[in-house]
């Protein structure tokens, strides 16, 4: 049994024909690949021109996962909301079957990566946990009981814009004082304020840089505020940090669990752990999803 998976970033498609056991087929170049995100409008036929290939260099796949960015409507396949894609309240499950003549399954991104997280990864054995890649931006998903939490609209995990007593910078949400304003990796290069440096860069320098130190202090107490109001509401066994600043390990990791710690002087902290999958969780979570229609 194969499926294929392609998880649609903002900036790379990353796509793959993966077996049951969630290994890809890497002795096969034509099963793993990578291609550029098509700007809108073509947008969805580049999307499904990518996996129809993959389809073909499957030979029969049982199925098809998308993991797309925005706000999702797993159940119904709708992608409700994507500013990056130029998506509204499109029915990009049908279109997708029509087009491909297989069964698919559309999900969150973020949630495809805790999925896999979950089966795979960092997570595994885990009901309750938070999966939060931090990024270009910030968006979570909660695992309660097993499975991921969607809420009533599909947007539970924003905790990117949840606000956080740090300041008051406006966010590009139209709130201000937004953990993503303060703590995403786009936000510390451009706090920082030299376009020529990466949020790696920043953290970088902060053993010995005191613009840096101040701008990685603001970030991490921005997350441990976050964090410690997620964890008094949803008390999680785990947190696990994800996306391209988690790579900064006990950098970042050692100073966020001391004030998580700090924070919560009557209780156990949960335990923080950086994701185990990296660039393969998202199409790894696509994969189970088109798994569960089988």
């Amino acid at each position: 049994m194969s499926v294929v998976a392609l998880d649609v970033g903002g900036t790379l498609m990353k796509g793959a024909v993966v077996d049951r056991d969630g290994s890809t087929r890497g002795f096969d170049t034509r099963c793993v690949e990578q291609r550029p995100t098509p700007r809108p409008p073509g947008t969805v036929d580049g999307i499904l021109a990518f996996a129809a290939d993959l389809a073909t260099a499957a030979g029969r796949p049982d199925a098809v996962g998308l993991a797309v960015p925005g706000i999702v409507d797993d159940e119904h396949g709708v992608a409700r909301y994507s500013t990056n894609l130029g998506w509204r309240d499109l029915p990009l499950r049908d279109i997708a079957t029509d087009r491909l003549g297989l069964p698919v399954a559309v999900t969150h991104d973020v949630r495809a990566g805790a999925i896999a997280e979950h089966e795979y990864g960092a997570a595994r054995g885990v009901d309750d946990f938070l999966f939060l890649p931090i990024g270009t931006g910030i968006a979570g998903t909660v695992f309660t009981g097993g499975t991921p939490y969607r809420g009533a609209g599909g947007m539970a995990g924003e905790i990117g814009h949840a606000p956080v007593p740090v300041g008051d910078e406006p966010c590009a949400c139209g709130q201000r004082g937004c953990l993503e304003t303060y703590a995403s990796a786009a936000a510390i290069a451009r706090r920082y304020g030299d376009p020529a440096l990466t949020a790696a860069d920043v953290v970088a320098r902060a053993a010995t840089d005191p613009h840096a130190q101040r701008v990685l202090t603001d970030a991490i107490t921005a997350l441990g505020h976050a964090l410690t109001t997620y964890t008094m509401l949803l008390d999680p066994t785990l947190i696990v940090l994800g996306g391209g600043l988690a790579q900064a390990g006990e950098t970042l990791l050692g100073p966020l669990r001391t004030h998580l710690t700090d924070r919560l002087t009557w209780r156990t902290a949960p335990h923080l752990a950086p994701a185990q999958l990296g660039a393969a969780a998202g199409r790894l979570g696509a994969a189970i999803r088109a798994w569960s229609l089988l």
